[in-house]
């Protein structure tokens, strides 16, 4: 565990009091159940073409990886912290009532990226977030496949940990923009061809032209922070819980994530869970949010 003094997260301090925790003690609980649900996850991987699958009422597909997932992350959270209300895909209508008037929740993803689960290309991830008072705080990214896990609080930093083991993990940081060079846009291979495309050629005039770096699931998030790619705009639909672990992560590594307004990004607010449409930027001197283009048009 890293000694890396920690101080100035309110809203973490707050929650650390109330449950008693120090912050390494949080982190290595969360490294532990992380590996746990990945294993879980990379276990049915191993066997996915036995893997059960039926549709939510968005046709989106939902595995028994992502029960199995959101079982054991519950069962551990709650645990942890008993008074933490959990706010996750897979929650059922009725664990959601009254969420709007919690003030702490954890926020999960237990399998961000089923559909990549299903066709094997392994961009799959685990989130976890801490909200307070509408704030993301606290980002847990876990990469299965990649085999590390991403933690971060803004205000304190951001680390790269090995997935499988208790070892230390190394500082991310976002990188700034360097216009001599090309820029990475961070995209899924799912988003539509046009926007991309016109997404790449307006933020070619920042830098020596664009490049496209695919990633599925939240594995995008990671690689802003990590820096290995500039920018991450997303303007299809997406949930929050698809968000919130990416935005603590982000920020805490010295980068930026926004609505397409320009404010930072509010959660488990209004009657839908569908998050806003976002940028994600490693350098935040750099104003995107003008070369955006109208997610309507």
């Amino acid at each position: 565990m890293n000694s890396r003094h920690y101080s100035g997260n309110l809203g973490l301090d707050a929650m650390l009091r109330e449950a008693q925790l120090s912050l390494p003690d949080l982190i290595t609980a969360l490294r532990a159940l992380a590996a746990d649900a990945s294993q879980c996850i990379l276990d049915l991987y191993a066997i996915v073409g036995e893997v059960a699958v039926s549709q939510k009422s968005d046709a989106s597909p939902v595995t028994e990886a992502d029960h199995a997932s959101h079982r054991l992350i519950c069962q551990a959270l709650q645990s942890l912290t008993p008074n933490i209300p959990i706010l996750s895909e897979e929650s059922t209508l009725e664990q959601l009532i009254g969420r709007r008037e919690w003030p702490v929740c954890w926020m999960i993803d237990p399998l961000d990226g089923t559909k990549e689960f299903l066709e094997g290309t392994g961009e799959f991830t685990v989130n976890i977030a801490l909200i307070v008072e509408a704030e993301a705080v606290l980002g847990l990214i876990a990469a299965p496949n990649r085999g590390h896990l991403d933690f971060g609080v803004p205000e304190w930093g951001a680390w790269r940990y090995p997935l499988f083991s208790d070892e230390e993990g190394e500082a991310l940081n976002t990188r700034a923009l360097d216009p001599t060079a090309q820029l990475l846009m961070s995209a899924s291979a799912r988003h539509r061809e046009e926007r991309v495309k016109m997404l790449l050629t307006r933020l070619a005039d920042l830098a020596q032209g664009t490049e496209r770096l695919n990633a599925g699931s939240a594995l995008k998030f990671c690689d802003v922070a990590s820096g290995k790619a500039d920018v991450y705009p997303r303007t299809s639909p997406c949930y929050e819980w698809d968000l919130a672990a990416g935005d603590a992560l982000v920020r805490a590594a010295g980068g930026s994530v926004t609505t397409l307004e320009g404010a930072p990004v509010r959660y488990n607010q209004w009657d839908s869970l569908k998050a806003p449409k976002f940028v994600a930027a490693g350098d935040s001197e750099i104003n995107y949010l003008e070369l955006i283009p109208d997610p309507d048009l």
